[in-house]
Formats: C-alpha cells, structure tokens, sequence
C-alpha cells in the first residue's frame, strides 16, 4: 500500500512541488498519473523511493513509514519496489539476461534461484529468443520490456513506471501497457507516471492527475468506448 497524507515537499530554492497532498493506492491498484511537466509527479516518485523526503505530512510505502525509516533500511523498502525509466537504463555490455539477472546478484540472491527466476521472467515479457542479445541488437519496446522484466525479477509489491512509453514508438505504447496490465492482474501493484493522454483515455481504470503541486482529479474512468473525460 501507498499512502501520502497531507504531504508537502518545499524545496530549498522555495519552489513548492507538492501542497497538502492526500492520496491511497491500495494493493493490487493499477494507477495512472497524468499532469504537466513541473506539475509535482517526479517529486512524488521520489519521495516514494525516499530520495527526498516530505516537508510536512506522512508517507507510507508497503509498510514502511518513510519519516521513521533509518538510513540503513533504504535499500530494504526499495527491495520491495521495481522502477521502470523512461530511458531504460540498461546495461551495453550486458545481454538481456545478464540485465535482468544484475538485480538478483546485487542482493546476493541464491545462484539456483537466479537461474530459476531470470528465464521465468523474460519468458513472461515475451523475450525468451533475445535472452542473449545486448541492448543495442534491441528494438525501443524490446528494451523497455527488458526493462520491465528487470522491475519485476525480484517480486516487488510496487512497480513505478516512469513514463515507460516515452521512448518508444507510438504503435508499441498499447503493447507495454497491455505488458504492465498483465503484470498487474497477477496481483502486484502499478503506478505509472504518463503525459500520453491517448493512451489513459484508451485503458481507462484510476487516473490521478496533478496539477501545480495538487492531486485535482482522483476517478476511476471508462476506456475509449465510453468516451470518459478526465
């Protein structure tokens, strides 16, 4: 669960990025995030992922309360978070398993379980026969799927998708989201940060759009076929 009550962030230079922000996502949610560049989503990741931390109000991360959290249990909430970035951030010199499999060794997980699970989820994000190939023999939505293999290798409770059509061709954004919609019926829980509004018109479900610093709308819409506005 993800619960943000009352929360401000200021920062030094004065800008205010988030006023008395109140908002729950519950486990299993699959949750848009729509607004203007500037408008407080980048400050909103950030204080989940405990970059930065709130200036007034309380965050609450799978559990944690991130005002509380000592310095040497970071790692442990981000553990149970998988980030999807805009730009993929994947490593040249590594093939896609080699990718996905840096997750689990970072953390010192079990060599026979890498084994396991690594080629368990490239097969879910439909990639086993690019399981050897480097990043630059990749298509754009052949990364991002590598990357959302890599958010998803260590069973998180959350995944965080940084505008993860961004990048890629437009025809191809449908796919990763039909991709993360999937990911999300297995039970774990998506928030993804967009500015393509086409694409939450077309899928629908809760949009949260914030505006200047302000959650302004919170609702649950229709797809294309209702021809719900938000």
């Amino acid at each position: 669960m993800v619960e943000l009550k009352d929360v401000s962030v200021t920062y030094s230079s004065g800008v205010d990025a988030l006023n008395h922000v109140s908002l729950k996502i519950n486990d299993g949610d699959f949750a848009f995030v729509v607004g203007s560049s500037g408008a407080g989503k980048s400050t909103m990741i950030k204080l989940l992922l405990k970059e930065i931390d709130a200036t007034e109000g309380s965050v609450t991360v799978n559990g944690y309360h991130l005002s509380r959290l000592h310095r040497r249990n970071i790692p442990k909430l981000r553990r149970t978070i998988g980030i999807v970035f805009q730009d993929f951030r994947l490593i040249p010199s590594m093939t896609v398993y080699e990718n996905v499999a840096f997750v689990l060794r970072v953390i010192d997980a079990p060599y026979k379980y890498i084994r396991k699970r690594v080629p368990y989820v490239i097969s879910l994000v439909g990639l086993q026969a690019k399981a050897n190939s480097y990043p630059d023999e990749l298509s754009g939505g052949e990364k991002q799927r590598v990357a959302i293999a890599r958010a998803l290798v260590n069973d998180p409770k959350l995944i965080i998708a940084d505008e993860p059509t961004g990048n890629i061709d437009p025809e191809l954004s449908y796919e990763i989201v039909e991709l993360l919609k999937g990911i999300n019926a297995c039970g774990t829980t998506i928030l993804m940060v967009t500015h393509e509004h086409d694409l939450v018109r077309h899928f629908g479900g809760r949009i949260i759009n914030i505006t200047k610093g302000q959650v302004v709308y919170d609702e649950i819409i229709g797809g294309t076929d209702e021809g719900e506005r938000y």
